[in-house]
């Protein structure tokens, strides 16, 4: 089954995606700042919100883990 249809697969990738645009704009910041709009403002969004929103973040990382252990 794809992560497009099972929510938990689809939530893990959105909080990949999240977690690895953080890291990538703070390792890159004038590459990802340069790419705000088009395709590419999906990463600069999504890094943006793992800026602002990082304890929230890392509070669901840590539950996606603990239901993917569980689950197990």
């Amino acid at each position: 089954m794809t992560a497009l249809f099972n929510f938990q697969s689809l939530l893990l990738v959105i909080l990949l995606l999240i977690c690895t645009s953080s890291y990538a704009h703070y390792v890159f910041p004038g590459i990802m700042d340069r790419n705000k709009d088009g395709v590419f403002g999906i990463f600069w969004k999504a890094a943006r919100i793992g800026e602002r929103l990082s304890p929230y973040v890392s509070i669901c990382c840590v539950l996606m883990a603990i239901s993917i252990f569980m689950g197990q």
